[in-house]
């Protein structure tokens, strides 16, 4: 059906015209045959590569309009075979292919953070113990980017136990604390996902949520201070939180 659509798309300028073809000649082939006698072997391409892509950009989506406009027959028979067959894939094995491609391209970026010796693993995860530790582990974004650089990466271990509930990070201004803080959030939401997590070795609590509360610019409208504005997002983070979440 499809293949009987055929279109001819002139270009001048800004303003793209798109008609019937109508037997119109394939100049790429006349110019390509006017240049041959020049050619002498093998000679370096300068052909771009297009890569090819799921979703449209807005120009082609216009064309595809207008070609729609043109075939408007084909098109209508188009749009009542989708409405007939839009659930022929099965919803579970459409949500495990989109799944799965993420878990493929996950191997694939900690594959290169491995060669450079960082460790990952599978950690152990209790829904009743709250005991947290991980041996050997870091800031996968910060360990991305100083691969790149060709930077090495410091490696960290802690550990919560027994009725041990918080951490107290101190230390001088670009010391580590914040790349701790996303540590600690990105060992436990890569583990809910699934996923090898930075380390050698790790034991996490299946906790509910993960809240986070890091400071930011002040806004001039909300007529708070800086302490204020911090204590009022501090008591909506606190509000979420179960009665036991100390226990």
């Amino acid at each position: 059906m499809l293949s009987k659509v055929k279109y001819c798309i002139h270009i001048r300028g800004s303003r793209v015209t798109v008609s019937r073809y109508g037997g119109q000649p394939d100049y790429g082939i006349e110019v390509a045959e006017t240049f041959r006698k020049f050619q002498q072997g093998e000679v370096k391409t300068y052909l771009t590569v297009f890569h090819e892509r799921a979703e449209m950009d807005h120009i082609e989506g216009r064309i595809l309009d207008l070609v729609a406009r043109l075939f408007p027959d084909v098109f209508l028979e188009l749009k009542e075979y989708y409405a007939r067959h839009h659930d022929f894939i099965d919803q579970i094995i459409s949500r495990f292919d989109r799944e799965v491609q993420f878990y493929i391209a996950y191997l694939e970026f900690i594959e290169t953070l491995m060669s450079t010796g960082l460790k990952f693993c599978y950690p152990g995860i209790s829904d009743r113990s709250k005991e947290v530790w991980a041996r050997e582990t870091f800031d996968l974004a910060l360990a991305a980017k100083l691969d790149r650089e060709h930077s090495n990466v410091v490696t960290n271990d802690f550990y919560l136990k027994g009725r041990e509930r918080i951490f107290v990070v101190s230390g001088p201004n670009q010391g580590g604390k914040t790349t701790f803080a996303r540590t600690f959030g990105q060992l436990h939401y890569l583990a809910r996902l699934g996923c090898l997590v930075p380390g050698s070795e790790a034991q996490l609590f299946l906790c509910d949520n993960i809240l986070t509360h890091f400071e930011r610019e002040e806004h001039i409208e909300n007529l708070r201070g800086k302490l204020q504005d911090e204590l009022v997002r501090l008591r909506k983070i606190m509000q979420q939180l179960p009665a036991t979440a100390l226990s």
